[in-house]
């Protein structure tokens, strides 16, 4: 097998028009599993598929790309770097994206071995080029590039290598290019800093995160929208959060909260405030944060009564976000009547907005009502009944109504509903008494779709796997749901199969 790559290879370094001879080559290759292929193609030089990538024929350079990636691939990073490195330096400032991606995915493969990155380490023009794709107009080779980079940085000599040496002065150079270019090594930076507070501390004294820091004061709103994004993604961590807390950033958001009434661009920047805090006090408390950021939490009550189906979403996704943990529950709760407004024009949205707003609703209510089995003392039980019943005269009529619309979405989101009350005596009992209920569960006729079969068979195995439904729900009952969940969720039984059959 070696020996006819081989000479595929020979038959493509005598010819004018290697087309076809490429696409034979890419054929051959292809046809061979990957682990067979390593040995086959270790010992060859690829001088020639290389030097046809300097082409202005598109189909040609396609073709060589596809070979290379699939040589490349199988052999090891160390024997990549020894053999081609030079080839992959001129790959980075080649005209053609899908070349530049090539080099730069070879370099992250290297870069994540031990001593095969050690040589790349010791190679500055090479670090250097791969710094400068970051301001390459395709976003693909942008991406790339930060994958690379972000791989270098995972250890010491990385970071040692980045932010100590010249390179960073490259960095820098490259932010200026332009506004898309900047925030794409902010987002470098940002990933660097979320792995360990000592990748931070090395980000940090960079001064590149106190400048994406002071992003958040600018005039541009836009740009000021980006960076709390970015600000999010850095939350993640808890080294992150705590260098945000010392630098005040927490207060100057919820000040920004507080100063949104005020500015008519505030629609811009308001979601990702919100997305913030909601993170942060999923991260960290639900309650301290409600409490010492009240901005936040009054925010959200307001946003789930605008009219603006961006503000809609965020709050209702943040909602649900909170309503997730017991805590997140009993601050919700002790708002009082300010909760049960918000519940309110949830079961509405739920009821008559458009389909996406109908299910980001469905689901955040999904998310207040659960109660894992450890969770269940008698005061959050009393609390999720509560909510439930305070969605509609009739939420069992109402939640089954919305399940048997047209719209396979609504109707697994819907069942996500009864799934989370399944869980809970209270549920059981309204689900017994409600006329019909335990035969639409049995019925396996609704729901068509892989989602929707899955959905029902999660309700059926939340009940029976539950230690008080064979009692609240009688024995009978109880025997056909494990029957259901004994025969699994795409189960047809031999009569609806013969049905179908004759059908046909």
């Amino acid at each position: 097998m070696a020996a006819s790559i081989e000479s595929l290879l020979e038959e493509i370094s005598g010819v004018q028009d290697p087309i076809e001879e490429l696409q034979g080559l890419k054929t051959a290759l292809l046809a061979i599993p990957a682990n067979a292929l390593r040995g086959s193609v270790s010992g060859l030089r690829l001088g020639v598929i290389f030097s046809l990538l300097n082409s202005s024929r598109g189909e040609q350079v396609e073709l060589c790309v596809d070979i290379l990636e699939r040589i490349l691939t199988v052999l090891s990073p160390e024997h990549v770097v020894q053999n081609y490195r030079a080839e992959l330096q001129a790959g980075l400032t080649h005209p053609n994206e899908e070349v530049k991606i090539l080099a730069l995915v070879q370099i992250g493969r290297i870069v994540e071995h031990r001593d095969a990155a050690t040589e790349i380490l010791h190679d500055h023009d090479i670090l250097r080029a791969v710094i400068q794709c970051i301001a390459e107009e395709k976003m693909a080779v942008a991406k790339q590039a930060i994958r690379s980079l972000s791989k270098l940085s995972q250890c010491k000599p990385g970071l040692d290598k980045l932010f100590q040496t010249d390179l960073l002065k490259v960095m820098k150079d490259v932010m200026a290019a332009s506004d898309i270019v900047r925030y794409r090594i902010y987002e470098l930076v940002v990933e660097i800093s979320s792995v360990s507070p000592i990748s931070l501390g090395y980000c940090a004294n960079s001064s590149i995160l106190s400048q994406l820091l002071s992003e958040l004061s600018g005039d541009d709103v836009l740009i000021r929208a980006t960076a709390i994004e970015m600000v999010t993604t850095l939350a993640h961590s808890q080294h992150g959060r705590q260098y945000l807390a010392q630098q005040g950033i927490m207060e100057k958001l919820s000040n920004m909260i507080i100063g949104s009434e005020a500015d008519s661009f505030s629609s811009l920047y308001l979601p990702g405030l919100v997305k913030f805090f909601g993170n942060l006090a999923i991260a960290d408390s639900p309650q301290q944060v409600c409490e010492t950021y009240p901005a936040f939490q009054n925010k959200v009550f307001e946003m789930t009564l605008d009219a603006d189906p961006v503000m809609l979403g965020v709050a209702l996704d943040t909602l649900g976000l909170l309503g997730s943990t017991v805590e997140g529950k009993q601050v919700l709760q002790k708002t009082g009547e300010k909760f049960k407004t918000v519940l309110t024009k949830m079961s509405q949205l739920a009821n008559s907005a458009a389909t996406e707003l109908r299910v980001r609703s469905l689901d955040a209510i999904s998310q207040l009502l659960t109660l894992q089995p450890e969770q269940q003392t008698e005061d959050l039980l009393a609390l999720t009944e509560s909510w439930f019943q305070h969605l509609s005269d009739h939420p069992m009529d109402m939640i089954r109504s919305i399940s048997t619309q047209p719209f396979p979405e609504l109707y697994c989101v819907a069942l996500g509903i009864f799934s989370a009350i399944a869980a809970q005596p209270w549920g059981q009992k309204l689900m017994i008494s409600t006329p019909g209920f335990m035969e639409f569960i049995l019925d396996r006729s609704t729901g068509k779709s892989k989602e929707a079969k899955d959905a029902k068979f999660e309700l059926v195995g939340t009940l029976v796997s539950s230690s008080t439904a064979a009692d609240i729900l009688g024995s009978q009952h109880y025997i056909h749901l494990k029957a259901y969940l004994r025969e699994g969720p795409y189960y047809v039984s031999a009569v609806a199969a013969v049905g179908i059959e004759g059908a046909d």
